[in-house]
């Protein structure tokens, strides 16, 4: 089977898409050959079965032209790909649909997200099929979607035995957007004194980078610079080590949207504190807030004391080897790639 998978970057120190790369490598390990059509990538980080087209353009429209030579290229190699996956942007999925399903080739998007848009919508109508984390992390009714999990790369987020060693060390990853709540996570810890909070993640936009300067300010405001940093970004490959040396993960993102990190935490046998209800099926009850409640959130950070934190981190550990492995996640898209 051949496969032809559309990302935006190939690179496994990218603080956003550096998951993308395992989920590259399960689905190389299960077809004779993965064509990747990104618009950047690192060389070598792939394995020999897989040949990665770039669409590197200064403009958008000659990113487009680009594209579409790169996939109409591959759709008239033999044997022809079986599927075309669009990976999160759902332009890759508008621009492959009309070229791909001609050919004979389904297009698939996988998406987990809580934004709704117009070019999600006509996405959802030209592919194939919808895949996401959940029926509820897309956030459209569509009788096409397929929920295979997450895809954690389990290899790199193995179990970890943490030694508490007085107070509390809580994390919290991810993109400086309003829509991660982080600023209720803050006042949250202002309540609990034994607590401390280390916040890292990319701030890719104005609005983000605005968000970085207000939460630092709150820092400030509360007297918190002893015990709450607003860090830098990490490589990817940073992020077990930054797991392991905490007790537990704080996720308090808008609902419809399941950060990875939430499995990649589990993963690791690490108690995680979220407010999205999309981790119900996750998280035990004494885990999950509601969204915006500060006081609620703090109640819960003072209760881990009193929970068996090992065995908790051992059972979300078994779901998401359960639920949300990579292999599990590449095993389902060849799966609908060949029906």
């Amino acid at each position: 089977m051949r496969l032809v998978v559309v990302t935006q970057e190939v690179d496994p120190a990218s603080p956003v898409l550096g998951a993308t790369v395992p989920k590259l490598r399960a689905l190389a390990a299960r077809v004779d050959e993965l064509v990747v059509i990104a618009d950047s990538a690192v060389e070598g980080v792939l394995p020999e079965n897989c040949r990665v087209r770039s669409f590197r353009s200064p403009t958008k429209a000659g990113r487009g032209l680009r594209f579409e030579a790169a996939l109409a290229a591959e759709l008239v190699r033999r044997p022809k790909p079986a599927a075309v996956l669009a990976h999160m942007c759902p332009i890759y999925a508008v621009l492959a649909a009309p070229l791909a399903r001609p050919a004979g080739a389904k297009v698939l998007l996988w998406f987990t997200h809580w934004r709704a848009s117009g070019l999600l919508r006509l996405a959802e109508r030209m592919s194939t099929t919808v895949v996401s984390v959940d029926r509820r992390s897309f956030p459209l009714e569509s009788r096409k979607i397929v929920p295979i999990g997450h895809g954690i790369d389990l290899a790199d987020f193995a179990c970890v035995d943490r030694a508490r060693d007085g107070g509390m060390r809580l994390v919290a990853l991810g993109r400086t957007s309003p829509s991660k709540g982080l600023e209720t996570v803050i006042r949250a810890v202002a309540e609990v004194p034994d607590a401390q909070l280390a916040i890292h993640g990319p701030s890719l936009t104005d609005e983000e980078r605005r968000h970085r300067d207000d939460l630092t300010s709150l820092v400030a405001e509360l007297g918190l610079r002893q015990r709450v940093l607003v860090g830098e970004p990490i490589p990817r490959e940073a992020v077990p080590a930054l797991l392991a040396a905490a007790d537990a993960l704080v996720n308090n993102m808008r609902a419809g949207a399941p950060d990875k990190v939430v499995y990649e935490a589990a993963a690791t046998c690490m108690p995680v504190l979220a407010s999205n209800p999309i981790f119900d099926a996750l998280l035990p009850a004494e885990l999950r807030f509601p969204r915006e409640d500060a006081a609620a959130l703090a109640e819960r950070i003072r209760g881990l004391d009193s929970l068996d934190l090992a065995t908790i981190g051992r059972e979300l550990c078994a779901t998401v080897l359960r639920d949300h492995s990579v292999e599990s996640w590449a095993a389902q898209i060849v799966e609908l790639a060949g029906r």
